[in-house]
């Protein structure tokens, strides 16, 4: 198979594609499309820039000349090209939705015009918006609250408009909140331990109760695999990690692991719409595709500090 990865140098986009090189028979190319905006970095790839399936290209979603030259030349597309962060796209949410809707629509545009391209579209829970109890299925109405989130739900409606208008093979994920290695540290997770490692305060918006289901990149890797390998046309496909924390918590957890106390703590005031709690019900892709996180999160929260300990440069860019 040959695979156009998009976004691939970022966080979750770097973590697959050395996933997918990691597996000696099952790709014959690798191509990785990233514009290097602030969370884009080569060095996410550096253990795999000797292997000679994988190429990478420096380029905008948005450029449709080059996105349909390089979709025509592969069997799938996986697409992890946004925009993310949800403080910047209160403050700007122009590039939201260039990015993620326009950008989107770029590449699935390609896709038809190719013929016989399998493309999976990664997306986030929190185009549902936000639930007090029980969890969502993928069968939920769209009630995104922040510009990030309504341009990803923006993006998925796209992807599923062109499926029904087309034919054209698209599979949808959409997962909880991602931790693990390689994080640009704006995020809670890297942010917290980073400052934390050099004895700064970290800040905690409102009185940290908002819950988050969290997810370790790996294990949400893994999952895309299955739905690119397996996956159904049309389909959506929710990602959970099965770990439900308030901030406060987590804090409490990060602190631990970082030899901090309390005193690190600077409450700040709620970011703007701040959703309260996400969940997903991810019942459909664990007996479909036989999903099942394997990090525990004591574990992989354990690793992933472990990790920023002992790559102080990497971050420190």
């Amino acid at each position: 198979m040959k695979t156009l990865v998009t976004g691939g140098a970022g966080f979750i986009g770097s973590h697959f594609v050395r996933s997918l090189l990691a597996d000696g028979t099952g790709q014959e190319a690798v191509t990785v499309l990233d514009a290097l905006t602030y969370a884009g970095n080569l060095a996410n790839l550096r253990s795999v820039q000797g292997d000679p399936r994988l190429r990478f290209v420096q380029g905008d979603i948005l450029d449709s000349a080059r996105v349909a030259e390089l979709v025509a030349g592969h069997d799938a597309v996986v697409n992890l090209a946004a925009e993310s962060h949800v403080d910047r796209s209160i403050a700007n949410g122009a590039k939201f939705s260039s990015t993620n809707v326009l950008g989107t629509q770029t590449l699935l545009e390609a896709a038809v015009q190719a013929g016989g391209v399998t493309v999976v579209h990664v997306s986030t829970d929190e185009v549902y918006g936000s639930i007090p109890i029980g969890s969502w299925t993928e069968e939920e109405p769209l009630a995104p609250n922040s510009p990030y989130a309504a341009a990803k739900a923006g993006s998925d409606l796209l992807a599923l408009a062109y499926h029904r208008t087309h034919g054209l093979d698209v599979r949808i994920t959409r997962c909880s909140n991602n931790y693990g290695p390689y994080q640009f540290p704006e995020k809670i997770i890297p942010l917290f331990i980073t400052r934390l490692l050099q004895g700064r305060k970290v800040p905690l918006y409102g009185d940290g109760s908002q819950i988050r289901d969290w997810l370790h990149v790996v294990d949400h890797c893994r999952a895309i695999r299955l739905v690119l390998e397996g996956g159904r046309a049309g389909e959506i496909y929710n990602v959970g990690g099965g770990t439900e924390l308030t901030n406060k918590h987590l804090t409490d957890r990060l602190l631990d692991a970082c030899g901090a106390d309390w005193d690190s703590v600077e409450h700040v005031a709620d970011r703007k719409g701040h959703d309260q709690r996400y969940s997903v019900d991810w019942s459909k892709i664990r007996d479909e595709l036989g999903y099942e996180p394997r990090h525990t999160f004591d574990e992989g929260l354990a690793s992933t500090v472990s990790w920023y300990r002992q790559n102080r440069d990497w971050w420190r860019r």
